[in-house]
């Protein structure tokens, strides 16, 4: 007997779609990620553009209920802003290269001590003579590397101008986006129901104040840290104290963790190259004083209306920002963690917690302990 034959099978019906869609989905996914690479500048001065207008947003609220027009208090501010951010490059590239300019001139002089230095150190016997023979040789290493280096300027100025113009744009998107704010929020919500309307109005003005108020909170804090070490960096007799303060007390401020010891390197530089190893221990003495300072009185005080970040949390979110978005990331990290902080500690159920000593904490300003929140306090 013959077997019987099995009657061809005809192809799902999915399957012809599934192919269309696949091809589909990775056209479409293409024509995403060539998008995003051509826009991806445009993205960042808008992101840029958006953490400064919440940041200046509540002064400008302040200024408008004062009776000003929100266009002329967009713009008094953002004025102001510009001009800080111009006065601390000129300060910080003025002293930069009076110092380079310094070492060109003085350059055998540093070679000799440095030598010196390294020789009493570590017991060597190297001769500065040949070292400034060698750095001085039109065919050597060091000459050549500097000729290389001519088409340098050009680059630089280049991208400057790029820069410029960068600034400007982020400084007029942050315009319309602060002085047409009410307008922009009128049309979202326009198209919202009146209870997501009120969600979205809230969350708008919780994100606006606590991230105005952390900035400003840094800020006041960089004021008075600059204020100190320029008292300090005088005292002493350091270079260019001024700027110097600046930087330490911006620096500071701004890089999570790490950033009052990198602001310190420069001030401390500086005074080893003014061959004053005394100025030195007197900066990074005054360094670590005044951060204890800080960290057990002012930022504290400063912090208690607005919004302390805590320092991990400024940490990672800057590490996160640094390797996401680069520079840029690494200071829009801090503004946004605090935001997202704060609007997370805003919306949510709490409940009481027990009484557990994993969850006692003591006070800051003294040795006694805090009632755990669970426990209602009781009259005696």
């Amino acid at each position: 007997m013959s077997e019987p034959t099995n009657p061809q099978r005809s192809m799902p019906r999915w399957i012809p779609r599934a192919v269309v869609l696949f091809w589909l989905g990775w056209i479409v996914s293409l024509l995403f990620r060539w998008t995003f690479d051509k826009l991806y500048n445009l993205l960042i001065l808008l992101l840029v553009s958006l953490f400064l207008s919440l940041a200046i947003e509540p002064g400008v609220n302040k200024l408008a209920a004062r009776g000003w027009r929100r266009g002329t208090a967009t713009i008094t501010i953002l004025l102001v802003v510009l001009f800080a951010m111009l006065g601390f490059l000129i300060a910080i590239g003025t002293l930069v290269a009076q110092q380079v300019a310094d070492v060109l001139a003085n350059s055998e002089d540093y070679v000799s001590r440095t030598v010196n230095f390294v020789n009493d150190q570590f017991n060597t016997e190297i001769d500065a003579a040949e070292v400034i023979a060698d750095i001085n040789d039109p065919n050597g290493q060091v000459q050549r590397y500097i000729r290389d280096q001519s088409g340098t300027a050009v680059n630089v100025s280049v991208a400057a101008l790029g820069g410029l113009l960068q600034t400007f744009s982020v400084l007029l998107f942050t315009f319309y986006l602060v002085a047409d704010g009410p307008k922009l929020r009128r049309a979202i919500c326009s198209r919202l129901p009146a209870d997501r309307q009120r969600i979205v109005l809230d969350t708008w003005e919780l994100a606006t104040s606590k991230t105005g108020g952390y900035l400003y909170s840094r800020l006041l804090l960089a004021l008075v840290s600059a204020v100190f070490h320029w008292i300090v960096f005088t005292a002493l007799g350091v270079t260019a104290p001024v700027a110097l303060a600046l930087w330490v007390g911006l620096v500071s401020q701004f890089l999570p963790v790490v950033g009052t010891y990198l602001a310190g390197v420069l001030p401390v530089l500086l005074a080893l190259l003014d061959g004053s190893p005394r100025q030195a221990v007197g900066v990074v003495i005054a360094v670590l004083v005044y951060q204890q300072i800080e960290n057990y009185a002012l930022a504290p005080r400063v912090t208690a209306k607005t919004m302390e970040l805590h320092p991990a949390l400024s940490f990672g979110a800057a590490l996160a920002g640094a390797a996401t978005l680069g520079v840029v990331g690494a200071i829009l990290a801090l503004p946004a963690a605090a935001m997202f902080q704060a609007i997370g500690s805003e919306y949510g159920r709490r409940h009481p917690v027990i009484d557990s000593p994993l969850t006692e904490v003591r006070a800051a300003s003294s040795g006694s302990r805090r009632r755990p929140s669970g426990k209602q306090p009781t009259n005696e």
